[in-house]
């Protein structure tokens, strides 16, 4: 559910027609809704209550302060993966007992600043983490609070890309490898066992790969038990998956049901990291159709969006559905719709049927409020785009469009070569 609607046959957001806001900020431009933003979180949220959890909203899905701050507003607390995203989560209010963090390769430099921060814990995943955490809380005079991660070796029948759960991903420890760490974090005084980790994947359109993946963790917790180590927080992660075309994903109050009925007797708090579930389809970039170009064997509508800011298609040759903002009966064609970077991967879509456009026509690409601005990039030298919020009737630009000069604002051309001859 969204608040990206056709009325008398042009697309809104909330109450204001995007073709208002193309005419003011210019194009491309990622555009969010307030109003969906808040509805998701607070439909997640709500259905865990009842059960004692915390739902620490995944940053790297979308990371804009202004996207930080009303979840913050909200209660959330953040899952971060940088000592950026410890920054920026910061900055939006989240209280640092309400942020854990995650990720394979945490520096010295971002354990210091997030034991400095008096962040909830930390999720490790593997034995060098831990020890050199424990080290650099020791010279901190600190005590870290801990979570090891967890790789249950469950499929969550998901793109390869996005998989983190199996025995052969990158993340986390296999189950004996993690029960060492425990012992060994339990005898060391600069650190705390305050939880178990887990998270086996992104865009899950199943529940049976995160009750598989539960029931693994409490037989591990009862192990941990038996040797003395009291766990009380279980994080599982996000992944829950959205619609993007045809998909079915559950929706949150099933999933909650699931695991409420799994977490049952234990005496634990829940952590939840949803990124995708919460701001996915709350976000469209917006684009203008440069040229239809015709050629013998293919059509091609190219237009001044590019793979620069929207990578999901190429890299995950992910789906994202195109819609014109004026809608009016018109044929079909069969086109691959692309931008004008300078590879043969810059598409948003391939073979696909849509309503014949025509120059200076804007386009919509919608579900592309995660995993897009956050992954852009200036490749060709492309400008990054605008981000813009909907709230109601008006709307704010929560992000500038980059211009040339912040192109090359961090470099230097070295003295040797200000000498023409050199």
């Amino acid at each position: 559910m969204h608040h990206f609607q056709y009325r008398d046959g042009e697309l809104y957001a909330e109450d204001v027609p995007v073709r208002a806001i193309a005419k003011k900020v210019g194009t491309p431009f990622y555009l969010y809704s307030t109003a969906t933003l808040k509805r998701h979180f607070q439909v997640f949220d709500e259905a865990f209550s009842g059960l004692p959890h915390l739902v620490c909203y995944s940053i790297k899905a979308n990371s804009n302060l202004a996207i930080l701050r009303l979840f913050a507003n909200k209660g959330s607390g953040a899952d971060i993966v940088s000592g950026g995203e410890l920054y920026r989560a910061l900055k939006a209010g989240f209280p640092p007992k309400k942020i854990v963090f995650s990720g394979v390769g945490k520096t010295q430099r971002e354990m210091r600043e997030a034991l400095k921060a008096g962040i909830l814990m930390f999720n490790v995943e593997s034995l060098g983490e831990l020890k050199t955490l424990a080290q650099v809380a020791k010279r901190m005079g600190k005590v870290a609070p801990i979570a090891i991660r967890i790789n249950p070796d469950v499929d969550p029948k998901t793109h390869p890309h996005i998989t983190t759960g199996l025995m052969k991903s990158k993340f986390g420890l296999d189950v004996e490898t993690a029960f060492e760490a425990y012992l060994f974090a339990k005898e060391h005084p600069n650190l705390d066992i305050l939880g178990v980790d887990c998270h086996i994947g992104s865009q899950l359109t199943e529940i049976s790969p995160f009750v598989e993946a539960l029931k693994r963790i409490k037989i591990f917790v009862e192990r941990l038990k038996e040797h003395g180590i009291k766990i009380k927080y279980i994080d599982l992660g996000g992944g829950l998956g959205i619609v993007y075309g045809k998909e079915s994903p559950p929706p949150p109050s099933e999933y909650a049901q699931a695991l409420k009925q799994e977490l049952a007797g234990l005496d634990v708090t829940l952590i939840l990291e949803p990124g995708r579930v919460i701001v996915g389809n709350a976000g469209i970039l917006v684009t203008r159709v440069l040229y239809f170009k015709e050629t013998p064997v293919k059509n091609f509508v190219i237009i001044d969006a590019a793979m620069n800011d929207l990578l999901r298609p190429v890299l995950y040759q992910a789906y994202h559905e195109i819609i014109p903002i004026l809608s009016k009966n018109r044929p079909k064609l069969v086109a691959d719709v692309v931008g004008p970077v300078c590879e043969t991967g810059d598409f948003f879509a391939r073979d696909r049927e849509i309503p014949k456009v025509k120059s200076g026509e804007l386009l919509a690409v919608m579900s592309a409020g995660a995993y897009g601005f956050v992954m852009a990039s200036n490749y060709n030298s492309r400008p990054r785009p605008a981000e813009v919020m909907v709230n109601g009737k008006d709307f704010y630009v929560v992000r500038k469009r980059e211009n040339y000069a912040r192109l090359i604002a961090g470099e230097k051309i070295p003295p040797f070569l200000e000498n023409k001859s050199a």
